[in-house]
């Protein structure tokens, strides 16, 4: 999970240097363009090819839909903020996950859990508070969109395993992203400067395929409660990139209302951890 976190660190940085010179839309593009080859290696190295079928088509273009707008939003904030910025306010996904499972996915959220993603939003409004007597930067209201998408995408992800393959989702997501986002920046597409950004664009994909197959293994490997937490070691990532590549250092609102949201997310998951082992214990004895 290590691993996997810092690949997703880097090839996010790799967006943020790469939106520099294109619109977020072609950026999204590259990004799904330079992973589809990785995705189709391990695909076809596994001897899987019969299971990228897809089930539930519908959904799967819900979530392609989802993927470019998500990533849309995410390579603007991060072109208008920093990295650490952008991941205090994503690290609200997991609670704002747990939220929408109830509506969407009819999971029951007790008290103690509403607390957590009360807490964790009142982490976020935190850190949309003035910067340099600026209330609610663009940078700050991409994150937000981003994050919101972002979570919407996890629950119907969630949905969407109840009747595809792992190797289905996977493709889906990065084909219908590709596609979705090439049609998009065909407007304001700008020339691809293959000499100067070929080694960035490569590396998005393999730091993507990386991070994707670590964070499979991690969650294949030990329960979800004992993984995720280290999902928050990409605050420590994003202030480390964003101080060797631009010499930016965290606000004390970052790092204020990112603590607050992963205190929240912590207690959220050892909650989750504690339920599951009384559920454990009551079926070994029944």
């Amino acid at each position: 999970m290590l691993v996997s976190v810092a690949s997703f660190a880097v090839m996010d940085a790799i967006l943020k240097l790469l939106s520099e010179h294109y619109p977020a839309l072609q950026v999204a593009f590259l990004r799904a363009a330079a992973s589809l080859p990785f995705v189709l290696l391990v695909i076809v190295a596994r001897g899987r090819l019969d299971r990228i079928r897809p089930v539930n088509i519908k959904l799967h273009l819900i979530r392609g839909a989802l993927a470019v707008l998500m990533l849309y939003a995410f390579i603007s904030a991060v072109r208008e903020s920093s990295l650490a910025t952008t991941y205090s306010i994503f690290m609200f996904a997991p609670l704002l996950v747990a939220a929408l499972s109830v509506p969407i996915l009819g999971e029951k959220v007790v008290g103690g859990q509403w607390a957590a993603i009360g807490i964790g939003l009142l982490g976020v409004l935190v850190m949309l508070g003035p910067v340099n007597g600026q209330w609610l930067s663009t940078g700050s209201l991409w994150a937000v969109v981003g994050l919101i998408t972002y979570a919407v995408a996890i629950v119907s992800l969630r949905l969407l395993s109840r009747t595809d393959s792992t190797e289905s989702m996977v493709l889906g997501f990065t084909v219908l992203l590709m596609v979705g986002a090439g049609v998009l920046a065909i407007p304001a597409w700008q020339e691809v400067r293959w000499v100067e950004d070929f080694k960035l664009i490569f590396g998005v994909g393999l730091m993507a395929s990386i991070g994707q197959q670590m964070i499979t293994v991690a969650f294949r490997s030990a329960p979800a409660a004992v993984v995720a937490p280290f999902e928050y070691t990409a605050l420590v990532w994003g202030a480390l990139l964003d101080i060797i590549i631009w010499s930016v250092y965290p606000s004390a609102l970052t790092l204020m209302g990112g603590s607050i949201v992963i205190g929240a997310g912590l207690y959220l998951i050892q909650r989750e951890r504690r339920a599951s082992a009384v559920a454990a214990d009551t079926t070994a004895t029944s």
